[in-house]
Formats: C-alpha cells, sequence, structure tokens
C-alpha cells in the first residue's frame, strides 16, 4: 500500500525566457483507480507564484482511501516544506495504524504530528499550512480541517462545503453568534479572509472535526480545494464542471485550466483533489 503523494515544481518554458513577453503555469494532474474502487483526480497549478507550496496525496488500505491536500504559506521555501512535511506526516499515520478503527483519533494524532515535525524541519524559520484531510469507507466519510483548504461533497447537482475553516471572517460570525462582537465590528471583519489557525506554530490546538461520519450513498465527488481553486473559479463553475461526463482525472484538469484561464498579475496556487465515491 504506497501513497500517491504530489508536490509539484516550478517550469520555465524556454520560449518564455526569448519573448519575455507571457509566461504559462505549470499543470500537472493524476487520475487512478485503486483496489477498493475509488475513482481520483488530482491536479495543480503554480499560478503566478515562483513557489510551488501546495501538496497533496492519497492513500488506499483497510478497504477505504484517506486524502490530505495542504496549502503551504511562509517566506522562501518555509510554506513548501510544511505543506509536504504534512502530507507525508498523514500518509506515513495512515499506512502504520488502523485509521478507521477510531477516525478522530488519527486526525488529531497527525495534525499534532504534522505540526511538531513542520516545526523540527523549519527550526525556526518561517514555514506553516493549511490543510484538510479525508478518509472514506462503506459509503461514510470523515473529514477534519485545519486553515482555509476546504471539503465538500458533490450529489444531487451541489457542491456543499462540510468544513467552515479557521479564517477572521469565519471567527468574526461566530463571535456575533455567541454575542461576543458587535455586528459592526463583526461586518467590519467580514471580508478578511486571512487564516488564523495552522500547522506550523507553538500551541496549535484547535482541529475542526466531524461531528458524525456524512452518509453517502454512492456516485458523489468528495472533494479538497485549496484557496487558491476555489477563489480562482467560482462554485457554479466547479458544480457545472463535475455534472459532466468524464473521469475525475478530467475534471480536476478542467478546473485547474479555468484557473489558469483567468489570468492576472496576482493568481495563486491552486489544487483539487476528487474522489468519487462507489
Amino acid at each position: 500500500m504506497g501513497m500517491d503523494i504530489y508536490v509539484p515544481t516550478m517550469w520555465v518554458l524556454g520560449v518564455m525566457a526569448l519573448c519575455l513577453t507571457a509566461y504559462r503555469f505549470l499543470v500537472i494532474g493524476r487520475q487512478g483507480k485503486g483496489h477498493a474502487g475509488y475513482e481520483t483526480g488530482t491536479c495543480a497549478t503554480i499560478g503566478s507564484r515562483e513557489i510551488q507550496e501546495d501538496a497533496y496525496g492519497t492513500v488506499e488500505g483497510e478497504g477505504g482511501i484517506m486524502a490530505v491536500l495542504a496549502d503551504g504559506m511562509g517566506s522562501g521555501y518555509g510554506g513548501r516544506i510544511a505543506s509536504r512535511t504534512a502530507v507525508e506526516v498523514f500518509g506515513d499515520m495512515f499506512r502504520d495504524s488502523n485509521a478507521f478503527y477510531n477516525p478522530q483519533y488519527y486526525f488529531r494524532r497527525a495534525f499534532h504530528a504534522a505540526n511538531r515535525s513542520i516545526l523540527e524541519r523549519l527550526n525556526g524559520e518561517r514555514g506553516s499550512a493549511s490543510v484538510a484531510a479525508v478518509m472514506v469507507k462503506s459509503r461514510k466519510l470523515y473529514y477534519a480541517s485545519v486553515g482555509n483548504v476546504k471539503t465538500a461533497v458533490y450529489r444531487n447537482g451541489e457542491l456543499v462545503p462540510v468544513t467552515s475553516g479557521h479564517t477572521v471572517s469565519v471567527l468574526a460570525r461566530q463571535k456575533y453568534i455567541e454575542g461576543k462582537l458587535t455586528r459592526q465590528a463583526a461586518v467590519s471583519l467580514l471580508e478578511q479572509h486571512r487564516t488564523y489557525n495552522y500547522v506550523g506554530q507553538d500551541g496549535f490546538r484547535d482541529i475542526e472535526f466531524f461531528d458524525v461520519p456524512v452518509t453517502l450513498y454512492g456516485g458523489e465527488y468528495v472533494v479538497l480545494l485549496s484557496d487558491g481553486m476555489y477563489e480562482g473559479v467560482s462554485w457554479r463553475e466547479i458544480e457545472e464542471c463535475l455534472a459532466k461526463r468524464g473521469s475525475c482525472g478530467e475534471k480536476a484538469l478542467e478546473l485547474t485550466e479555468l484557473v489558469n484561464a483567468k489570468i492576472s498579475e496576482d493568481v495563486d496556487n491552486a489544487s483539487i483533489v476528487i474522489i468519487r465515491v462507489p
């Protein structure tokens, strides 16, 4: 049982170097179908960034599948190291444990182990990552997340988020509902999407878990999206793509190409993982 781990890297076309008038964005995708019957599709683009800080991986085992997507943040290569470390830790711990016996315990251990490993590898340098991970078995979805990577389920023509995320806007909404923030203060913060919780920090502890597993019926898509993906294309465009015929790999590639088609001077790394539930 091996892990399909992917950390894309930037490349530069010779034509671009000669003309100095335009550049293309790296797009790398994969698709596959494992022994447990889960079809997967993954794809990523570096956008206009110099460093690809997104990483993802999938592992099959115990009749189910685990997928993780990490969106790195930091100076230099710190974000890249953080995201790659998180994906490696989640894969290693899934292989070495009976994760489906107690999914919340697995998620908790993996997040805290990833946090420790990132701090150790960076040794004082800046680097962190938003991370979302899912496990699917016997048509049950288990999920956990930190930061702003989204997890969603597509069924009956609708893509429904199952995670809220750890951004300032989400926190402001929660504090207003709890009566700890005035309406004026909450409104002023609702447009701020800065991430306040992530792995790669001292004192890390807040993880968004599933309350109960999501029941699946077969034919749904479980989707992990970095912020560069869900901010680069509209939610409606994602739904329309998932509704089309085609493999998970084709869908992931199409959405990534849509991000690249909307080229601006500042395009973030964008990544997506799609799992079709048998």
